[in-house]
């Protein structure tokens, strides 16, 4: 890649990390701050609290896909990620500043409640727009390990939380950071979208998307994108399985660490940002096997190995222990999972052509989200509350199993030229030649 592709995926990744740090915070900070929302009473019962709100903004995640899908579609992918940035600051500050259920009783959780739906607005669009950008921002030989670092952003995004949690754990008191500690990682996070927007302004647009000539005013509308609804329904089916599995080994890990495995909350913290930080370096590698292979060989090895591996991996996980046997466990689920996030992007933005790809991938992929990946963490607490996790084990592996059927009969798509196609190409992506 020349000096200009490596700077686009950089602006791109790095705006994606500040969306994900933010979003990511919450879920890694909730065990603090759930007390602060919500009356004394049952620590899970909290954490069910704090978890539904958090669902809440993935189930704004579709409005979002639809709004800025439609922005990045007509206006560009440039004008739909700065807008994304400005949404998430927003959101952090709200956060930031939240009164607490001592001083504003259920206002407090109003204020949470704005700011994530804020949030859901602005991830529901940022996905789609990230990866529509990386996708055709790089040479088509190589779009599997550029569309890699959409995930290597999310995930840095979560190291860079989780490291701000470490640092705090061992500057601050448990007290402090019940108080007001907490507060601290938003305030950084809407500094870092500040610097992100500045980068944002002054991006390029993609080449392939300012040669398009086609869709007219249909552009990025949902009757353009109806005419593509086999390859809509296929994002929705190929995302299931990955996003349960992938928010329950990265956002829920460290809860379910401390919570059902007995570890103290800084050995939760240390075990998942030492994995991620393992999981994020494969992914540009098992990006740049998918252009040599295929997507597909990629996908069918994950929803296999989850299909099989997440009720034993989570048992065992129960009954760990210590740092190292958690950590050894959570970086074999994470090698599985890469075969899904690494390459997921790419899959998705060629599917559709150029006048609907971001609303192809935005609003199907939000919709996932919402049903499965928002709500991983609610269902993972409701069957703890109600005395039988292991249920949710396999809830992930059944997901997973859904998923596998569609990666077996998709057709693959890393050969395919962006910028030439058409309805009929599209329409046959759904079933294995």
């Amino acid at each position: 890649m020349g000096r200009e592709h490596w700077k686009r995926i950089w602006i791109g990744s790095a705006g994606n990390m500040v969306e994900w740090y933010d979003w990511f915070v919450y879920a890694s900070f909730a065990t603090y701050f759930a007390g602060a929302f919500f009356p004394d009473g049952n620590p899970t019962a909290q954490l069910m609290n704090t978890a539904g709100i958090f669902a809440v903004g993935f189930f704004m995640r579709p409005v979002g896909g639809w709004l800025l899908g439609r922005v990045g579609d007509r206006r560009g992918r440039k004008a739909a990620l700065t807008l994304t940035v400005t949404l998430m600051s927003a959101s952090a500050v709200l956060i930031a500043i939240a009164p607490t259920y001592g001083v504003a009783g259920y206002g407090g959780v109003l204020v949470l409640l704005v700011a994530r739906l804020l949030q859901g607005l602005s991830v529901g669009g940022e996905y789609a727009a990230s990866a529509t950008y990386l996708t055709e921002a790089t040479d088509p030989k190589r779009r599997g390990f550029a569309s890699s670092f959409q995930y290597v952003s999310m995930t840095a995004g979560q190291i860079v939380g989780l490291g701000l949690q470490i640092v705090l754990q061992r500057t601050l008191s448990g007290d402090a950071l019940h108080s007001y500690g907490w507060r601290i990682p938003f305030v950084v996070g809407a500094l870092g979208a500040a610097v992100v927007f500045y980068l944002r302004r002054n991006m390029l647009e993609t080449e392939v998307y300012e040669a398009d000539e086609t869709g007219g005013e249909e552009r990025g509308t949902l009757r353009a994108l109806w005419r593509h609804k086999r390859e809509a329904f296929l994002v929705i089916a190929l995302t299931m399985g990955g996003t349960v599995a992938y928010y329950t080994y990265t956002t829920y890990l460290t809860k379910y660490l401390s919570n059902s495995a007995g570890l103290s909350k800084e050995t939760a913290t240390l075990v998942s940002f030492t994995a991620l930080i393992v999981f994020a370096c494969l992914q540009p590698l098992a990006g740049r096997l998918s252009d040599r292979i295929g997507r597909r060989p990629l996908l069918i090895t994950f929803a296999v190995g989850s299909t099989f591996l997440t009720v034993p991996i989570m048992t065992m996980l129960k009954n760990a222990g210590s740092f190292w046997p958690a950590l050894g466990l959570s970086l074999l689920a994470l090698v599985v999972v890469t075969g899904y996030t690494s390459i997921n992007a790419c899959v998705k933005a060629e599917l559709f052509p150029t006048g609907v790809r971001a609303l192809g991938v935005a609003l199907p992929y939000a919709i996932a989200n919402a049903l499965f990946g928002g709500t991983a963490e609610y269902v993972a607490l409701w069957f703890k509350d109600a005395g039988a996790e292991s249920g949710f084990y396999w809830y992930v592996a059944g997901c997973a199993a859904v998923s596998l059927v569609v990666y077996l009969t998709m057709r693959e798509t890393r050969d395919l030229d962006l910028t030439r196609m058409t309805a009929s190409e599209t329409s046959t992506l759904t079933t294995a030649s």
